[in-house]
């Protein structure tokens, strides 16, 4: 609480003390353009983060309640190895449902890699049994055993292959998110602290003045940190709008598109980089706190 009242003490400003921050200048375009740009990148690392973790969540969560099985069998017992295979599968306890699917599925499935005149009938393709499972779940080692032995032509890929590496990229690409995120903060730090030294610098003979007259440093620091906590606001506020508006312009989610299309925000993700700016003033008031006191105990 106590922070909080200093920084909207700060924020409040002092009229003859703000004086000593030149409005304009280098300083003032390049507080403001770092704090847009970073901005900027940080609603598309949130962005691609957030989305990243949704696909990999819906990919993982519809693979983890479904199992295929593959029959490979020679054309004379394929329809004997079909048939066993659905009676154990059906006679195995925490499988919900059990289909097999027929050659337009089978076609429909193959089409997005080999065109839509494939001649599946011709082809030795698998036949292919759509397992669902129940709440409970199954044991797929011994389920295993159990088709092996009835329909030896039978193959169950409960897509562990699958889920595991979806959870892991999305472990590790948020992860990267997160890196990222705090590697603008930093680089946005040190930008405003280099800026805030030279305007220090080139303001060296008015806070000398400022000293005769009997003006300590916290006041001189505090027209340093309101100036340019507010230009680092409203340049984080800029590029957070501008970033909103292009991830806005993103196309939407769709199965035709697979990762490459629903990298926005939804629903209520939609307010989270508004929290953007606000990081990049608190961001910006303590490092041109620190610069400033630091570089007016140096102005002796």
């Amino acid at each position: 609480m106590n922070a909080l009242a200093r920084s909207l003490n700060v924020l409040r400003g002092d009229g003859q003390a703000g004086r000593v921050v030149p409005p304009t200048g280098h300083t003032a375009w390049l507080t403001q353009f770092t704090a847009g740009a970073m901005a900027f990148l940080a609603v598309f690392a949130l962005a691609l983060s957030l989305a990243t973790d949704r696909l990999a969540e819906l990919w993982s969560s519809e693979l983890a309640r479904s199992a295929t099985v593959r029959v490979s069998a020679p054309a004379g017992q394929e329809e004997a190895q079909v048939r066993a295979a659905v009676r154990v599968l059906e006679q195995t306890p925490g499988i919900a449902a059990v289909r097999v699917l027929d050659a337009a599925e089978e076609r429909a499935l193959l089409e997005p890699w080999f065109g839509p005149d494939l001649p599946v009938e011709a082809l030795p393709i698998p036949r292919m049994i759509d397992v669902v499972e129940g709440s409970d779940g199954y044991d797929a080692e011994g389920l295993r055993l159990r088709l092996a032995a009835e329909a030896p032509g039978a193959v169950l890929d409960d897509h562990t292959r699958w889920r595991q590496p979806l959870v892991k990229a999305a472990g590790r690409l948020r992860t990267l998110g997160v890196v990222s995120i705090l590697l603008i903060g930093t680089a946005t730090a040190a930008m405003i602290t280099l800026a805030a030294n030279a305007a220090l610098a080139a303001n060296a003979q008015v806070i000398r003045v400022l000293r005769l007259v009997g003006a300590r440093d916290v006041y001189i620091a505090r027209a340093f940190v309101r100036r340019f906590t507010l230009r680092a606001l409203s340049g984080a506020l800029a590029g957070t709008l501008l970033g909103m508006g292009a991830i806005a312009l993103l196309p939407g989610a769709s199965t035709e598109g697979g990762f490459l299309t629903g990298l926005g925000f939804q629903g209520a993700h939609w307010l989270i980089p508004l929290v953007i700016p606000l990081l990049a003033a608190i961001v910006a008031f303590w490092a041109t706190r620190m610069a400033a006191l630091r570089s007016l105990r140096g102005l002796m």
